[in-house]
């Protein structure tokens, strides 16, 4: 017994001291405009979602590549954002804040419509090919949260599907463009502690043994 409230504890107090991890998510077509184009859209583009510390939460979108493509609008929907605080570019990405189209192409076939909350909004500078997010390349979107949100909140929002990240990617070979939007996702915090549970549980047991 005294085993069992030892494990229990140590679990606990694991869970509580583990930095967050990211959270990774796919995108779905909302265009379809063709279907190889949306087949690579969701094959290769992810946005990791963390927690920065000081309520400030990162979104950190990448297109693994091989095929031809490039970010070159990012857009919010809702949410407990509060401002857009910076944009990291990484090599050979230049993006700024505010987008032209200031909405999402396409996103009155979300359901319901997506609507872009004002100032949340980021655009790759001309020519946006060469300066969205290509192949192997990634760019990294910070915001500050209202008060009393966390990133929990989040992640519950992501989960809802109250806040909504929308992507518009041009530079097919095809030579189209096409819209995508983030899934609801399955409660990752959930998902998150019990992997980490299973990992302290499993490190215990091997001690022990």
């Amino acid at each position: 017994m005294h085993h069992r409230i030892a494990l229990a504890s140590f679990v606990a107090l694991w869970l509580a001291s583990a930095p967050a991890a990211a959270v990774t998510l796919g995108f779905d077509c909302l265009t379809n405009n063709l279907a190889g184009d949306c087949a690579i859209g969701e094959a290769q583009l992810t946005v990791d979602v963390t927690d920065q510390g000081g309520g400030v939460v990162q979104f950190h979108f990448k297109n693994s590549g091989p095929e031809a493509s490039a970010i070159s609008e990012v857009y919010f929907d809702d949410g407990s954002l509060l401002a857009l605080s910076s944009v990291i570019d990484g090599p050979g990405v230049d993006f700024e804040p505010d987008a032209n189209p200031p909405n999402l192409p396409g996103g009155e076939n979300a359901v319901p419509p997506f609507q872009v909350t004002e100032g949340f909004l980021a655009q790759s500078v001309p020519s946006p090919v060469m300066n969205g997010v290509g192949p192997s390349e990634w760019v990294k979107i910070q915001f500050t949260l209202q008060g009393g949100q966390t990133y929990a909140d989040v992640l519950d929002e992501l989960t809802t599907g109250q806040l909504r990240i929308g992507i518009h990617v041009i530079g097919f070979q095809s030579g189209g463009s096409e819209s995508f939007i983030n899934p609801p996702i399955p409660e990752p915090g959930t998902a998150l502690l019990l992997s980490g549970g299973l990992a302290a549980l499993g490190l215990i047991r091997r001690q022990r043994r």
